[in-house]
């Protein structure tokens, strides 16, 4: 069946409006239950990083580095009674400096911009073009699925995006394609290939259940190694909410508890997880605080997190040598389940709305551990009604050797460090 879902680029928005009328084929004449949408959104990001004179990037790109990406995401829906169908289409044109690293550096665990692939999804619906070092085109489907609800139950299969725990910035029970927590845009989270279901009990707790089929990457088949099976059952006690998570992770177990409770007109939230690898059991959690509050006639939400990974390099030592031996921390940063790399984080934020269309939020992650941090600064913007302007200065702080001054290079005397960068990006929604 693989070929189904192999397609060049010209049959990707065919595919979905071939499975769009399959799912209208037969409908009554319209009327009270049947309904279909489309929207989308274009986006422009600008992204220029610096580097220092002894960072292994200044090396390969010079002093600086120019991202530039045109996004456009096309969302279908369309829904018959019970029976929904729903995707995404997306085509992004790169030309990017930090490209030339991935190619540069193929399959590394170390932090470089790359185009994205389904290799390794159960679909291979993603097409690219352009062979350039720097510049390049793709087509994909990042959404594809046919749902079908109840009173109770609802059911989806197909690629499809999950977000499972409470951590706000960092999220150690979430393992579906996480986001970077210093990442800006949070739009939208890169989806699946799954079978989802979700069971709603009459006290308004619910029972999910997930399973996600990818390939092994040497060979390409579907394997069970790379799978992934998990439920979690969502529930109340008192005026708070828990989760209880029990999964199947690439061949490791994972069991985690986490929930969030009201605290003095605070919300505390949390989540604890327990993980057994092939070596080792390991323990992560993220705790935190935030709160809502009006200041000078503006608005504020703060938030204050605390979050220890497991995985985490001890005593804070990021040679190559010491990092080639935690292999459990360098699978995880490949597949995109880890961003950290050492135990302790402190990260902080607060968003002021300065006025109604303007929102600048400071953000702290902070290493613990080294000690170095990350510092940013985020407004964001609506120029007009649709259109949005999203800006980020990012500054890292630390001595060479820590994680963020710059962890040691391969190469002696160099190091993987960056200088302030500028992220802005330009949004039209529709």
């Amino acid at each position: 069946m693989n070929y189904i879902f192999s397609l060049p680029s010209n049959k990707l928005f065919g595919l979905c409006i071939a499975l769009a009328w399959a799912v209208q084929a037969g409908a009554e004449p319209a009327g009270l239950g049947q309904a279909s949408g489309f929207a989308g959104h274009v986006k422009y990001r600008f992204n220029y990083q610096r580097f220092p004179d002894d960072s292994v990037y200044h090396q390969a790109l010079g002093s600086g580095a120019l991202d530039q990406y045109l996004e456009t995401r096309l969302r279908f829906s369309s829904k018959q009674q019970q029976w929904d169908f729903k995707a995404d289409y997306q085509f992004i044109a790169i030309h990017a400096d930090t490209l030339q690293l991935a190619q540069d550096w193929p399959g590394s665990a170390l932090p470089v911009d790359s185009v994205i692939s389904d290799d390794l999804r159960w679909w291979n619906l993603t097409h690219r073009s352009g062979q350039g070092e720097r510049t390049a085109t793709v087509h994909r489907l990042d959404r594809l699925s046919v749902g079908y609800t109840t009173e109770h139950s609802a059911w989806r299969f197909g690629r499809q995006a999950i977000s499972w725990g409470n951590g706000m910035l960092f999220t150690p029970m979430d393992v579906f394609n996480p986001f970077d927590p210093a990442a800006v845009d949070k739009d939208y989270k890169t989806g699946d290939d799954m079978l989802y279901g979700q069971y709603l009990f009459g006290s308004g707790a619910d029972l999910q259940g997930v399973a996600v089929v990818r390939r092994d990457p040497d060979s390409g088949e579907v394997g069970a190694n790379q799978a992934s099976a998990a439920v979690k059952y969502h529930g109340f006690l008192g005026t708070g909410e828990f989760d209880l998570l029990a999964a199947k992770h690439y061949g490791e177990r994972i069991v985690a508890v986490g929930g969030n409770v009201d605290l003095g007109g605070a919300v505390l939230r949390g989540d604890l997880t327990w993980t057994a690898t092939d070596t080792d059991e390991v323990l992560s959690a993220v705790a935190s605080l935030s709160y809502s509050w009006t200041w000078g006639g503006h608005n504020i939400s703060g938030l204050l997190e605390y979050y220890h990974s497991g995985f985490g390099q001890p005593d804070s030592d990021y040679s190559a040598d010491a990092l080639a031996r935690n292999t459990d921390l360098l699978t995880r940063l490949q597949r995109g389940e880890l961003y950290t790399l050492s135990r302790n984080y402190l990260g902080a934020s607060a968003t002021a709305e300065l006025t109604p269309l303007l929102l600048l939020t400071p953000v702290l992650f902070l290493n613990i551990d080294d000690p170095s941090a990350l510092a940013q600064v985020v407004m964001q913007y609506g120029l007009a009604q649709n259109w949005d302007l999203l800006c980020a200065l990012s500054l890292p702080i630390g001595p060479n050797g820590s994680e963020y001054g710059g962890i040691p290079a391969p190469i002696e005397g160099y190091y993987l460090s960056t200088d302030p960068g500028l992220f802005a990006q330009l949004a039209w929604y529709f």
